[in-house]
């Protein structure tokens, strides 16, 4: 062997100690931040960062809970090292319980060397011999869970141990925050979608049932008249209304089936495009101005039943044979634009009970759902007769999302 390979390791100093323990800090607060941004499952993110929190603080079990939607208890998500009996008598805890509910309370690190209270509650011997340490998951000032970590022995945390769980708190404590949201948002959105479904069923449907209603009664009124001619045209109104309402509500419940595509709104309108001749008989030309849509998924959700509604609207009541789908940006604002080379708007006739006159009052009350969902953008619905002949209907919205979201 050569002097330098039989040379004796010189002692590690107590700063590069401290370097390399910094050094873990950084990569496991690296991996928590990583885990953060790409896990969708904050749960998940949860159980596999026990482990972590296990090994840092030098701990022999540990568990981690979130606080129930209710906020009056703590559920268990996962546990390691702990006896079964006393896992299964753990999955849900009152908020206030014990050493945890101190931490939660506190909104801070603590720790106990007496757990008699979780050996009474569960009845086993193992809280008997063990000390703890609770490390709550919060954000903002809201608690959204905690971290319970068991010793065999008391033992003091080092300050920058103690720093780096309340930095690994912070972030997983932020993306439980996150999905507290999103479920809200999602509630909210389905909410309003249930009510703008109810509307659109009742728009469509409510106006041709009172004309039947009111056809049914002069039918009987010509009855008692004994006047054969005027029962059965009455009748025939009735019979051609309840036809059109049937015709409306299977193509409702064909739109609510419509769903959005998962690769999202341009592709979703290409799916469309791409259809609409086959189920139409009109061509419709799809012109894509855009090069980066800045919209969230339930923006584009409107967006989509928006275009729907008014190409269906071009397929029942403009007689075109072609039609242009544009979707451009145009200054501060949003603009889809569907333009066709039918009859234009009000060029229906005005009889009273006529097959125009309903389709002229089916029409209208699809303008109303489109502004109803324009609504929800901080948009409008804007709508013009071509001097060429046909019309355009255009959805205008902010493109910048601070100014769609003043809606709310």
């Amino acid at each position: 062997m050569t002097q330098a390979e039989t040379k004796p390791l010189r002692p590690m100093h107590r700063e590069e100690a401290q370097g390399g323990a910094d050094l873990r800090a950084l990569r496991v607060l690296s991996e928590v931040t990583t885990g953060v941004a790409e896990e969708h499952d904050p749960e998940a993110l949860l159980a596999r960062s026990l482990g972590t929190m296990i090994r840092l603080a030098g701990a022999k079990a540990g568990a981690v809970r979130v606080v129930t939607t209710d906020g009056t208890g703590m559920r268990l998500v996962a546990a390691q090292g702990l006896p079964e009996e006393v896992v299964e008598r753990e999955r849900l805890v009152s908020l206030d319980c014990g050493v945890c509910g101190a931490a939660v309370s506190a909104e801070a690190v603590r720790q106990s060397g007496r757990l008699e209270h979780c050996a009474t509650r569960t009845g086993s011997d193992y809280f008997h011999h063990c000390g703890a340490m609770v490390v709550p998951l919060q954000h903002m000032g809201r608690v959204h869970g905690a971290y319970t970590l068991f010793f065999t022995e008391q033992r003091d945390i080092p300050e920058e141990l103690a720093l780096l769980f309340r930095s690994i708190s912070e972030h997983l404590g932020l993306a439980l925050e996150n999905a507290r949201l999103l479920r809200e948002n999602m509630r909210m959105t389905l909410m309003n979608e249930r009510q703008l479904m109810a509307n659109e069923v009742h728009d469509s449907l409510a106006q041709t049932m009172s004309y039947m209603n009111i056809r049914l009664t002069m039918m009987r009124e010509a009855l008692e008249r004994d006047e054969k001619a005027g029962a059965l045209k009455f009748a025939s109104d009735a019979q051609q209304a309840l036809e059109g309402a049937y015709a409306d509500l299977r193509e409702l419940l064909s739109q609510f089936r419509s769903r959005m595509d998962p690769l999202g709104l341009v592709h979703a309108l290409e799916e469309m495009h791409a259809r609409f001749f086959d189920r139409t008989g009109i061509e419709l030309r799809f012109d894509n101005r855009v090069d980066e849509l800045n919209l969230s998924v339930e923006e584009e959700v409107q967006v989509y039943h928006i275009v729907q509604e008014a190409l269906a609207n071009v397929v029942r009541h403009s007689g075109a044979k072609h039609a242009h789908l544009t979707m451009e940006r145009a200054g501060a604002e949003y603009r889809f634009s569907v333009e066709d080379d039918g009859l234009g708007f009000f060029a229906m006739g005005n009889r009273m009970g006529s097959t125009e006159e309903r389709s002229h009052l089916r029409h209208h009350l699809g303008i109303n759902i489109m502004r109803e969902r324009a609504q929800q953008l901080n948009g409008a619905i804007e709508i013009a007769n071509l001097v060429k002949g046909g019309a355009r209907v255009s959805l205008v919205f902010p493109a910048d999302k601070s100014e769609r979201a003043r809606s709310e």
